[in-house]
């Protein structure tokens, strides 16, 4: 864990150009200044991720949403309200003062605030938006904890250690135009809580987005080194060196030779927070070289959990 001197140094060196990991309620994050385009294409470059991919700016204050977007609808103003701090991505059209590399050229940003303390004092004492997808290589595994961050980006100039995160899958984001509000990517925040939030306002478009103006909207991403396979029905023996990972604390008959849980009763919150820890987990384990695991319901928060699951396994879907 971090203390404020922690916070001080990494954020001197976010002001110098430099690439700082960081905790958020979601993820962790491979930060730079958006400001700064030459510390932004570091990211790019140290991730090996594609320039088409648009990067997330993080702010500390409503008041950064104002600079940073051209146009802020009342109902964007309501959104926020509601839901930051907190995982919810707005994609606006973007003022002037975004460097394009930011956007990928594209005429909008998207732009949240985070719900992490250590997040939102590195922005603060930065004094720069933060530019940050997650900190891992592009297409793999989100990292949930430093450990993660180390594995697949040892080169970052500086990891603030948070330890695990709570949400541990990324944001829900959305575009906002006038009376209609697009969810580009399922997150913790459900499409229902949106429209509780904003009842008989918005007409929600679940449609995929034409051109890829947000992050994570690939076929094939969040995906571990070996391979996943999503299976609802296994068979009573799986091959040898395969892993499990279930849903449930439930008598399975199955036989694995390693078995995960990412819930007790199957609870989507905690299914969701140990997702990505329990591929990783499976990833590291030499004795483990495929992995399969159960689907949950594609309800509510059930939605975004399998929207990683099928991001992560689709590489691997052609064979077993």
């Amino acid at each position: 864990m971090n203390n404020h001197n922690d916070i001080e140094i990494a954020a001197g060196l976010i002001q110098k150009g430099k690439l700082v990991a960081f905790p958020t309620e979601t993820v962790y994050g491979l930060g730079a200044n958006a400001m700064d385009p030459l510390a932004v294409a570091r990211i790019f470059e140290l991730k090996e991720r594609p320039s088409f991919d648009p990067l997330i700016v993080h702010i500390a204050s409503v008041n950064d949403l104002k600079k940073l977007a051209g146009n802020v609808h009342e109902n964007v103003l309501r959104l926020v309200d509601k839901f930051w701090p907190g995982p919810l991505t707005v994609v606006l059209p973007k003022s002037k003062l975004v460097p394009d590399i930011v956007t990928s050229g594209l005429p909008t940003v998207g732009i949240r605030m985070p719900k992490n303390d250590i997040a939102l004092m590195l922005i603060k004492k930065s004094g720069c938006p933060v530019a940050a997808p997650s900190a891992n290589k592009f297409g793999q595994l989100s990292p949930v904890c430093a450990e993660h961050v180390k594995k697949q980006l040892p080169q970052t100039d500086y990891i603030l250690d948070g330890g695990k995160t709570e949400v541990g899958i990324e944001s829900t984001i959305v575009s906002v135009n006038g009376n209609v509000c697009s969810i580009l990517r399922p997150g913790y925040i459900t499409a229902i809580d949106i429209e509780n939030a904003l009842p008989g306002t918005f007409i929600f478009d679940i449609l995929p987005p034409k051109t890829n103006i947000a992050p994570g909207l690939l076929k094939s991403h969040y995906s571990p080194k070996k391979p996943l396979f999503i299976t609802s029905e296994t068979a009573d023996v799986l091959p040898s060196s395969s892993g499990l990972i279930l849903h449930s604390r439930r008598n399975h008959n199955c036989k694995a030779d390693k078995v995960i849980y990412t819930s007790v009763n199957y609870n989507y919150t905690e299914i969701a927070a140990n997702l990505f820890s329990a591929l990783h987990d499976m990833e590291e384990d030499e004795k483990i070289s495929r992995i399969f695991i159960e689907p949950v319901e594609e309800t509510g928060l059930g939605i975004a959990i399998m929207d990683r699951l099928k991001k992560a396994a689709y590489q691997y879907r052609a064979t077993k």
